[in-house]
């Protein structure tokens, strides 16, 4: 079995201490085929606290800062490490729609191969993170939602991204944290639509295996997602850890290469310059 992980985080990323050249190593010690650093990008903490009317909702600034560092220490690495691994220099791009500059004009950036586009936050909420939900009725989550899938289309349809990043994250601390399941195959019609878009536009879906490890008891998203995907007319897929420590890099990716070829993959992608590469799976 062939094994990526196109979704990891180093020291660049405010939630990690994970030293980048531990995770390297760890990441050539498991041999994999290829390993993304794809650390944290949000449009709409790009400059720092001061440039804010309001901070009310926000928790951390000057990602532009973060980003740099980041890139230019993966652009570096890249050539000592290039007999070793395809190591790839990516980054989680976050809330494209709130900034749609910024995001293009990080998504103009020719050192980056690789970008996956994430929704944390709502604008005008918290990250999921930091919500309450058990101080929500289930007509303000089904709400909050609404609203989510409604921006994660958008998002895809601005077009700053290779692959949409784990779709069903918004699920993750209502359920891990507040034992709290909405059924979201309410809004299965905008998810459609949403793989659609990114299908027609050789745009790609992660399988996130985070959830796995973090008690949600599956991946982001879960089989049910990534068949509907690939019946839409989906190619491109990835799979990654979302690891904020080296322990992590890779973990469940075999399963979540097993939830692919259950629905109906023989290939997974990563990217180079950009340029998706194709692996078989076995």
């Amino acid at each position: 079995m062939n094994i990526i992980d196109c979704h990891t985080h180093t020291q660049f990323s405010m939630d990690s201490e994970a030293d980048i050249n531990s995770c390297i190593e760890k990441a050539v010690t498991l041999g994999l085929s290829a390993y993304a650093i794809t650390d944290h990008c949000e449009c709409n903490a790009w400059y720092t606290k001061e440039h804010y009317m309001s901070t009310e909702n926000m928790d951390y600034f000057n990602y532009s800062a973060d980003f740099e560092k980041s890139v230019s220490a993966v652009t570096e690495l890249k050539e000592k490490y290039s007999k070793k691994i395809n190591l790839i220099c990516g980054v989680e791009l976050g809330q494209a729609t709130q900034e749609k500059e910024i995001a293009e004009m990080v998504n103009r950036d020719r050192r980056l191969d690789f970008i996956i586009g994430s929704l944390h936050q709502l604008k005008g909420e918290k990250d999921f993170y930091y919500i309450d939900y058990d101080n929500m009725t289930m007509e303000e989550i089904y709400n909050l939602l609404e609203r989510y899938f409604t921006e994660v289309y958008e998002m895809c349809r601005l077009g700053c991204l290779d692959v949409l990043g784990h779709i069903t994250y918004c699920l993750r601390y209502m359920k891990c944290r507040n034992n709290i399941t909405p059924d979201i195959s309410r809004f299965d019609d905008i998810i459609a639509e949403t793989f659609r878009t990114l299908a027609n536009n050789g745009k790609g879906i992660e399988i996130n295996t985070s959830g796995i490890r973090q008690g949600f008891g599956d991946c982001f998203p879960s089989l049910k997602y990534v068949r509907l995907f690939k019946e839409l007319g989906g190619e491109i897929l990835s799979v990654g850890s979302d690891s904020h420590t080296p322990e992590d890099i890779g973990k469940n990716i075999s399963e979540g290469i097993i939830t692919a070829k259950n629905a109906g993959f023989s290939r997974l992608c990563y990217f180079m310059e950009r340029k998706p590469h194709f692996i078989n799976i076995d």
